[in-house]
């Protein structure tokens, strides 16, 4: 993923909604969750923690910034708040949870996902003594962090064991919305096919022509568009969607053994029931948590740095997933390409 430019960030702040995340049972507004953050006696700092919508319980975004948050609890003494977005709720609403935490002493404070950018730019002048971290922001200050990934990379791993591991020949991908949050996603998975095998077909199915909730909240949408690829004669199927990812899932924990679904930013295995578990070949890991726990260990010790913090193969920041063992046969070939990877000698693109 590429944050170069502001302007192609705007272009998708509307994505990052929805995107990388998903949603749990509406609560009909913004709530906080007291169970991390019950342990008020800690020593160390003081995290303020605001989700994206779907909050913690999501499975994927917000969870892995819960658990670096989690881990700074276990490792630094540090305390915690956390304060969840309600859907469809207006920017006023993201701009008061970042200042409300600000003013009751979190410090620092991280905002989960790119829509908070532009508030952390208007909050963080007004609080010059805290420190603000955005995932996959481009916001701009000089108590401000940026903490970004190179999803590509990680993309492009998981293509190199779809091309190792499909029979067929034919491959989909599932992505919410054109642009330049999911592009390079889409872009390092076709070009880890093509560096296995050149002659796989990979179908791309988009669910949305913009970054709203049919793109990124929609699991019939991705459940109609898997059993299409599927049908098409597609042995695996890798999403970027979000939460409408649960509707390939849905699909191919009804298929024969041998047809498998990948999944993005955690481990998705983990939180998968039984039958579907038996069908993810892996997932692209996007390490909010280790980023998260890294800022406020760089806080507690007085080392951050404003600007971009990015999170690439060289840093363990991106990856892929082993759980179920199903890559056990492949690993050793995929970390060749890795080591390629981590040595400049490949490039994953991040552009279709």
């Amino acid at each position: 993923m590429r944050h170069t430019t502001k302007l192609a960030a705007l272009a998708v702040t509307v994505a990052l909604l929805v995107a990388g995340c998903a949603k749990k049972e509406d609560t009909g507004g913004a709530a906080t969750s007291d169970e991390l953050c019950a342990d008020k006696s800690g020593a160390g700092p003081k995290v303020g923690l605001a989700y994206d919508i779907g909050g913690r319980g999501d499975h994927s975004f917000n969870d892995l910034a819960a658990a670096g948050v989690k881990k700074s609890l276990d490792e630094l003494d540090a305390t915690c708040e956390e304060s969840e977005a309600a859907a469809q709720e207006p920017d006023s609403a993201k701009e008061e949870r970042l200042r409300t935490l600000a003013e009751a002493g979190f410090n620092p404070v991280v905002a989960v996902g790119f829509v908070y950018t532009e508030e952390v730019n208007k909050v963080a002048k007004e609080y010059p003594n805290v420190k603000f971290a955005v995932v996959d922001g481009f916001a701009e200050g000089p108590n401000i962090t940026n903490l970004v990934f190179s999803v590509e990379q990680g993309s492009f791993l998981v293509g190199v064991a779809a091309g190792l591991k499909t029979k067929t020949k034919k491959v989909g991908f599932i992505g919410g919305v054109r642009g330049p949050i999911i592009d390079p996603f889409a872009a390092g998975f076709k070009a880890g096919l093509a560096a296995v095998d050149p002659s796989i077909k990979l179908d791309m199915k988009w669910l949305s022509d913009t970054g709203d909730a049919k793109a990124f909240a929609n699991p019939p949408g991705a459940k109609t568009a898997a059993t299409a690829l599927y049908d098409g004669g597609a042995d695996i199927v890798f999403h970027a969607s979000g939460l409408s990812g649960g509707g390939l899932f849905d699909v191919v924990g009804t298929k024969p053994d041998g047809i498998w679904a990948i999944g993005v930013d955690s481990d998705q295995y983990q939180t998968a029931t039984p039958e579907q578990q038996k069908h993810i070949l892996t997932s692209s890991l996007k390490k909010v948590d280790v980023a998260v726990f890294d800022f406020v260990k760089a806080f507690k010790d007085g080392t951050t740095k404003a600007g971009y913090d990015l999170y690439d193969i060289k840093r363990d920041g991106v990856g892929y997933a082993t759980s179920g063992g199903f890559l056990d046969d492949v690993t050793a070939k995929i970390d060749e390409y890795k080591a390629k990877l981590v040595s400049g000698e490949l490039t994953a693109p991040s552009k279709l």
